[in-house]
């Protein structure tokens, strides 16, 4: 090859917009000015001027991009012949630039000085050299290593994520990709979590602070990555799948073209490395659940929890290939208790009812977060309508039935009028559902006990004092027999005491409140008569809604206060008979006041 005579050196300051774009016709004019290629080069910045960087690289982009396909490996090792030797060198050194024209493109996407307008344009011809940098299949290590720049970059990935759903999301293949990286980049992570600790209990307070932020940032931007992620929809039509990286014949080959001779197709023996929209479809499941269980692995930040909570039982166990792979997942979360524990009874509530799972101390979990706390969680409205559900099934043993029943009603004396009124709602269709436990309604003091512990022949005579007698012990006026502490609604002893609670909110402060506990004086039994109450009218109740409720509600007879004449006085004379509020002023009266205000001026 002739030797070219390089261009005269300036300083890179000494460069402007007009002086970039002819080196750039020159480098895709001839080949005789290959030498421009590293001068544009260095100004792939994240220092460089954004309309310097603009300019150099779609120069450098147009340049690279036919020559791909001859480009050699990066970890090609292959001797080449005596003849093609220099040919050889001169593209392995092309592929020595293109790999550093890459590198600059990564740095200027994850620097926090670049313009967002640079960002995207960066974003797009990385996507350009993805698709066609692996002989137009898929360049998966150029997209790992976008995703990589991406999550590890120190401020918020939205803008790129954002960008990648709206544009290239709606491909398969990019999105069978995303999951293989972000599975990896997990699993990567998972490991030098356990690395890092070790490091920092060794090297001190100040370097663990910083590793912790900088995973918690990692964490951040991966979840956000992971969730925009589009799953495969439940369709099996692969015909309407669009790939990034096909290319025509693989477009004509999918939609079916006739054109295409048919002994030309059953001469080629295709490819099983190659993926198509429909192995890739087949696999997308696979994919998307090793990703989700390599992420929920890692030890997510607290607001990151609940919010992978919160979404996980609509966003993530449908497109699951195993949903029962996420059991011990949401047992941990549910045995945490709190707000958490609330937040994962939606997914292990789908997990049970529609996969099979098997939880022996659901109830025992789901009855320890009866708290007053629960009623002013922010997802308290989905608590209450999952606890409703469970507690629909017949099935159901009385005491555990009268166990919720009994704890809910305590909870009316320190729970606000919303929870009142939900909490009234769930009685209600307790009471409904399980005519056994309705004794707790209307219970005689000792009668019931008297029966249930004393036991007698029907054979035998006894006389009715005697029966009354043996009853005696077991009455104890005032006393109720369950205990509120007790975890456990087996040893609660709800069957034993009654719903005393009710009748305090019969004359409850609120109206709406001691309204609505009426209706829990009908008889409740007759499932003819009566309606389950819909919780979920109740469940997002606050004070707001109330008061709105109780303003738009009409009323027939509204009190007014009405005078023929001004009232002169607050009291009239004969609202307290005998009384008198005239006050009347004394001599020495006048003179105390008279000496208290020459005291006051001295």
């Amino acid at each position: 090859m002739a030797c070219v005579d390089p261009p005269r050196k300036k300083k890179k300051g000494r460069y402007g917009v007009a002086e970039l774009k002819t080196l750039g016709n020159q480098l895709l004019s001839s080949a005789s000015h290959i030498n421009n290629l590293p001068l544009l080069l260095t100004f792939l910045s994240p220092s460089s001027p954004p309309h310097h960087v603009l300019e150099s690289l779609l120069s450098l982009h147009s340049f690279f991009l036919p020559l791909l396909p001859k480009l050699p490996s990066s970890s090609s090792a292959a001797a080449p012949s005596a003849a093609d030797q220099s040919e050889f060198i001169y593209l392995t050194w092309l592929r020595s630039k293109f790999d550093e024209f890459l590198k600059s493109l990564l740095d200027i996407l994850a620097s926090p000085q670049s313009d967002e307008t640079l960002k995207e344009l960066v974003l797009d011809t990385l996507m350009e050299f993805v698709k066609g940098a692996n002989g137009g299949a898929f360049h998966s290590a150029l997209y790992h290593k976008l995703l990589l720049s991406i999550v590890r970059s120190t401020s918020p990935a939205t803008f790129f994520v954002d960008l990648l759903e709206s544009k290239y999301f709606k491909y398969i293949d990019v999105r069978y990709f995303t999951f293989i990286s972000l599975k990896k980049l997990a699993t990567t992570l998972e490991g030098k979590d356990a690395s890092d600790e070790k490091i920092a209990s060794a090297d001190g307070g100040t370097n663990e602070s910083q590793l912790s932020s900088n995973l918690e940032c990692f964490i951040h931007n991966m979840y956000y990555t992971i969730s925009h992620v589009p799953s495969l929809q439940g369709s099996n039509n692969t015909s309407d799948l669009e790939m990034w990286s096909s290319s025509e014949s693989d477009h004509k080959q999918l939609s079916g073209d006739v054109s295409v001779d048919d002994k030309l197709l059953k001469s080629k023996k295709p490819d099983k490395n190659v993926l198509s929209a429909a192995k890739i479809a087949k696999k997308m499941k696979l994919k998307f659940t090793k990703a989700w269980i390599a992420f929920l692995r890692l030890r997510l930040p607290l607001d990151v929890y609940k919010e992978v909570l919160v979404n996980l039982h609509q966003a993530v166990i449908p497109s699951l290939s195993n949903p029962i792979m996420l059991c011990d997942f949401l047992t941990r979360s549910y045995d945490v208790g709190g707000v958490v524990s609330v937040m994962a009874l939606s997914s292990l509530f789908v997990l049970m009812t529609q996969y099979g799972l098997e939880y022996p101390n659901f109830y025992e979990k789901l009855y320890a977060l009866l708290v007053p706390s629960t009623f002013m969680a922010k997802h308290r409205a989905r608590f209450f309508q999952l606890l409703d559900s469970c507690l629909k099934s017949p099935l159901l043993p009385a005491y555990l039935a009268a166990s919720f029943a009994k704890k809910l009603s305590r909870l009316l004396l320190s729970v606000p009028p919303s929870g009142a009124l939900v909490i009234t709602a769930l009685i209600h269709n307790i009471l409904r559902r399980h005519p056994s436990v309705n004794c707790l309604v209307h219970r005689e003091d000792g009668v019931d006990e008297g029966k249930s512990d004393h036991r007698t022949d029907e054979g035998t005579a006894v006389n009715s004092d005697n029966v009354k007698t043996s009853a005696i012990p077991c009455q104890k006026p005032g006393i109720d027999h369950f205990n509120s502490i007790e975890t456990d609604p087996k040893k609660s002893a709800a069957m034993r005491s009654s719903l005393w609670e009710i009748d305090t909110i019969l004359h409850h402060y609120c109206p709406p409140v001691s309204r609505f506990a009426l209706s829990l004086g009908n008889d409740l039994t007759v499932r003819a008569k009566t309606i389950e109450v819909n919780v979920g009218d109740f469940s997002a109740g606050s004070y707001a809604t109330i008061l709105g409720a109780e303003i738009r509600r009409r009323v027939k007879q509204v009190p007014l206060a009405f005078y023929k004449a001004s009232p002169s006085s607050l009291f009239s004379e004969t609202d307290f008979a005998g009384w008198t509020f005239n006050c009347e002023e004394t001599p020495e009266m006048t003179n105390e006041n008279n000496e208290r205000s020459t005291k006051d001026l001295s």
